[in-house]
């Protein structure tokens, strides 16, 4: 069992659907006939997008994706400063784990990182 669906609340749909299509490997799966977007990626993992207000989650709330290691975990926080998406933890290493915390378009806080 692991899980594999992830329903956020976002401004704009299009505007989110962008963000995880373009950053973080996401593709369109289907639309309901409600606006909500279902996103899937290579793992199975259905990400949902619904226009509505912002998820009220507690400021330590996050989600994140391991990546298959650490110079990919470089290379996205790399990419992701050039498009000047919003970092909340700049990169952060060690021997055995390395990560940083970012936001989407409606301030999801998303950790990406790596750990053998």
């Amino acid at each position: 069992m692991r899980l594999n669906h992830l329903h956020l609340h976002v401004a704009s749909v299009d505007e989110a659907a962008a963000f995880y299509t373009g950053h973080f490997g996401f593709r369109p799966h289907v639309r309901q006939d409600d606006g909500t977007l279902f996103l899937r990626d290579a793992g199975g993992l259905d990400l949902a997008l619904a226009a509505g207000p912002p998820d009220n989650f507690p400021p330590w709330a996050h989600f994140g994706f391991r990546l298959e290691g650490a110079d990919a975990v470089r290379g996205l926080y790399a990419r992701l400063q050039a498009a000047d998406v919003t970092i909340r933890h700049p990169l952060a290493e060690e021997p055995d784990f390395v990560w940083f915390r970012c936001a989407d378009p409606d301030g999801h806080l998303i950790e990406v990182y790596w750990e053998p």
